[in-house]
């Protein structure tokens, strides 16, 4: 930067804007869909089980557990969704005349 007031651009190196690799990867990967701070973000996680048998007193720990208890598979994920990104629009029919498929139906005779 010597004798240039013109700005660099790349000031910072990723790991110094984004700390923390899952977290730096997470902030890349939102960035980069457009997704702004303020919005309507829902955390979920999948690849759950949740115990729904009552097994009462005396269970096997090892191959049971009691009712309502929430087990996180291996292949656990995570759902991120931007509510304020997705618009709902339910589907539509098709006008008078306009649905005209390839084979049209014909009972069976």
């Amino acid at each position: 930067m010597l004798g240039n007031l013109e700005p660099e651009e790349h000031v910072m190196d990723e790991s110094v804007r984004y700390p923390g690799k899952m977290l730096g990867q997470l902030a890349l990967a939102l960035e980069a869909l457009g997704w702004d701070y303020g919005d309507d973000v829902v955390v979920e996680i999948g690849g759950t089980q949740v115990s729904g048998i009552d097994v009462g007193e005396n269970y096997n720990e090892k191959w049971q557990s009691p009712i309502g208890t929430r087990k996180y598979n291996k292949d656990a994920f995570i759902v991120i969704k931007n509510l304020d990104r997705s618009p709902f629009e339910p589907s539509k029919p098709f006008a008078e005349g306009e649905f005209k498929p390839r084979h049209p139906y014909e009972a069976n005779k």
